[in-house]
This record gives structure tokens, C-alpha cells and sequence, in this order.
């Protein structure tokens, strides 16, 4: 049971070191900011995901308690990677697209970046 264990942990470990150097190679080989900002949001994430994953692992079937750390650090993880992805993604937007070079939203409110909602809900007249 304990070799299982211990392949299981390996495993995970192995998949780790992988994700994260393929996003560690993205953030410096990628050219510009909307290339590089896939390699620490995605691979690097899912690589700091496979460690947490190996440790749970590890501290609840071979010490023999569950560690809710790593389970609320992968969560806050997963949960603040695609917000930060989101904010540089519209930042970059900002700064660097013009307006006219978006396409239509297809929505009565263009893109959020450039139009604020507005302050009242439409009437449905």
C-alpha cells in the first residue's frame, strides 16, 4: 500500500515539475503580454496545483491527517489566477487595442473595459 502511496505522490510531484517549467519557459520565451500571460495563469498554476495535490496526499495517507491548508490554498489558487488573468488581459486592452479594433459584443452594452454599464436596468418598453 505504501509503494502506491508513494508512486501516487510521485506522480503528482513529476506532473508538478513538468506544468511548471513549460510555464516558467512560456514567461520567458513568449513575446508579448497577452502570450506570456497563459504560462502563469495555466501551466504554472496547474503546477503549484500538483504539489498541493502530492502533499494532501501525502499528510492523509502516509502521516495520517488531512491538511485543510493545502486544500483552501488550492482553492484560493485556482479562484485568484483566472481574476488576475482577467485584469492583466483587460489592462493590456486598455493600453494597447483601440476601440474600433474590437469586435461587436453583440450585447445593447459594448465592451466593459470601454462602457459602464448603465445606472438603471432598461425599461422593457
Amino acid at each position: 500500500m505504501e509503494l502506491i502511496v508513494e508512486i501516487l505522490v510521485s506522480f503528482f510531484l513529476v506532473i508538478a515539475g513538468i506544468f511548471g517549467l513549460v510555464g516558467s519557459f512560456g514567461m520567458i520565451k513568449l513575446k508579448d503580454t497577452m502570450q506570456r500571460l497563459h504560462a502563469p495563469t495555466k501551466a504554472t498554476t496547474l503546477g503549484i496545483g500538483g504539489v498541493l495535490i502530492a502533499s494532501m496526499l501525502y499528510f492523509s495517507l502516509v502521516k495520517g491527517h488531512f491538511s485543510f491548508h493545502e486544500l483552501l490554498i488550492t482553492l484560493f489558487l485556482f479562484l485568484t489566477a483566472a481574476i488576475t488573468a482577467n485584469f492583466i488581459a483587460k489592462t493590456y486592452m486598455v493600453r494597447n487595442v483601440a476601440r474600433d479594433e474590437l469586435p461587436e459584443t453583440g450585447r445593447r452594452i459594448g465592451w466593459s473595459i470601454f462602457d459602464d454599464p448603465p445606472e438603471t436596468p432598461p425599461s422593457k418598453e
